[in-house]
């Protein structure tokens, strides 16, 4: 679900041949291609440089609903929202657009991490805010009651 506070980042992927299977139209495997290039450019487009270096996502899980299929000339857009964040963990809605019509819908958990350690961490506030303006930070203690 969208908060109405929440940030919308659009990506353009391209569709290549070797996205296309043998029934004629892109691989639902490459959905998640798509949506590791949306949230990753998302995170660079609105993080400061210190936090590009210092911070890295991984995916935790991906809930996928294919709604229309995706052929080779289609123009597709990708359409990301941050949906929630506490202590490590963000939540993300990514929608896979065919024009204006909505291809597929990808719920995901994804996982800041140390870029040195390799180990989950939580973002400082002020840079939870530029994905979720009006959130306030959840912590520990509410991700234990969450």
């Amino acid at each position: 679900m969208k908060d109405a506070h929440s940030i919308t980042f659009e990506y353009r992927p391209e569709i290549v041949p070797d996205d296309i299977d043998e029934m004629g139209h892109v691989n639902n495997a490459v959905y998640l291609r798509w949506v590791q290039e949306t949230i990753v450019a998302y995170w660079k487009s609105i993080a400061p440089a210190e936090a590009l270096s210092r911070y890295l996502w991984v995916a935790l899980k991906h809930d996928i609903t294919y709604r229309l299929p995706v052929f080779m000339h289609d123009e597709i857009r990708s359409l990301a929202t941050a949906t929630g964040m506490r202590g490590p963990r963000a939540s993300f809605t990514t929608l896979i657009k065919r024009g204006e019509e909505l291809a597929a819908e990808i719920r995901s958990s994804w996982c800041s991490i140390d870029a040195e350690t390799r180990r989950p961490v939580r973002l400082p506030s002020d840079i939870v805010r530029r994905f979720l303006p009006s959130q306030s930070y959840l912590g520990r203690a509410a991700l234990e009651e969450g």
